[in-house]
């Protein structure tokens, strides 16, 4: 891993930073491609809707494409990490009227998820814990990620691949690290953000795919049974793209045709 910390090659973050006290931030996790950041106006643009909903300053979109393509541009890089946090302070709760934001990129190499995952399915299972809703943070990237550390906590083995998280009236609202969309009744519908969980990138993208279709994607409240007689069921995030479903607890399902389009779509965004 390669690390800057506002623009220096530094892996050291201050103790005060709110972003390690409070969770006080954002995040943007962003696939590599040839040196390319995959969406990257989608997520600098779902960053700065985030600044403004939390009231931290703007960051200089110029320098943060200048120093992401930085990062990007190492041929061993396929995942760069950008956070921003309201920076450090004293402590207390009230954030003070001078923070200068803080600014963090970290370069990884791709993920070594399996191709197959992709091609042929994944298996998904049930979360035990349940989201609480908070219509304030709702869709945004923030830092406190705990509920998704408890989830993901609840299995250890490589299948399932990814958990189903549901609010505390059994709505589903995602997986733990991504969105899920669903084709059910001919209909493409994906959980509504308004109370909890986060607005991906990704998921923008492939709504964006569906309205140039002329295809209507109902964002909606989906309760898990009806999830469960889908047609057809797919998970995204701007690393895995699109993960099929193929088991969803003791549910089998056919990986769909419309999955299949759309990865395709998405493998050339």
């Amino acid at each position: 891993m390669r690390c800057w910390v506002n623009g220096i090659a530094e892996p050291n973050v201050s103790a005060a930073d709110r972003g390690l006290q409070y969770g006080d931030g954002l995040f943007e996790t962003m696939s590599v491609r040839q040196g390319r950041i995959v969406l990257l106006e989608r997520h600098l643009a779902r960053l700065a809707v985030g600044c403004e909903r939390l009231g931290i300053p703007a960051v200089s979109a110029a320098e943060l494409h200048r120093e992401l393509q930085r990062a990007a541009g190492d041929p061993d890089v396929g995942v760069v990490k950008l956070i921003v946090t309201r920076g450090s302070q004293a402590r207390g709760y009230r954030p003070g009227p001078q923070a200068l934001p803080t600014r963090i990129i970290a370069a990884f190499p791709a993920p070594d998820y399996p191709q197959a995952w992709a091609l042929q399915g994944v298996h998904v299972r049930v979360c035990a814990l349940r989201l609480s809703e908070q219509p304030r943070l709702a869709g945004l990237k923030h830092l406190n990620r705990l509920e998704q550390v408890l989830a993901r906590q609840e299995w250890s083995e490589r299948v399932p691949q990814e958990g189903l998280l549901l609010d505390a009236a059994g709505r589903v609202i995602g997986g733990t690290m991504s969105n899920v969309f669903a084709y059910i009744d001919g209909q493409l519908v994906t959980p509504s953000l308004e109370r909890c969980g986060v607005a991906g990138v990704m998921r923008e993208a492939v709504l964006a795919l569906a309205a140039s279709r002329g295809m209507a994607c109902r964002q909606r409240d989906l309760p898990l049974p009806e999830l469960l007689r889908a047609g057809e069921i797919f998970l995204t995030n701007s690393l895995i793209g699109i993960w099929p479903v193929i088991g969803l607890g003791d549910r089998r399902f056919a990986r769909g045709a419309l999955s299949l389009d759309f990865a395709a779509e998405v493998g050339h965004l």
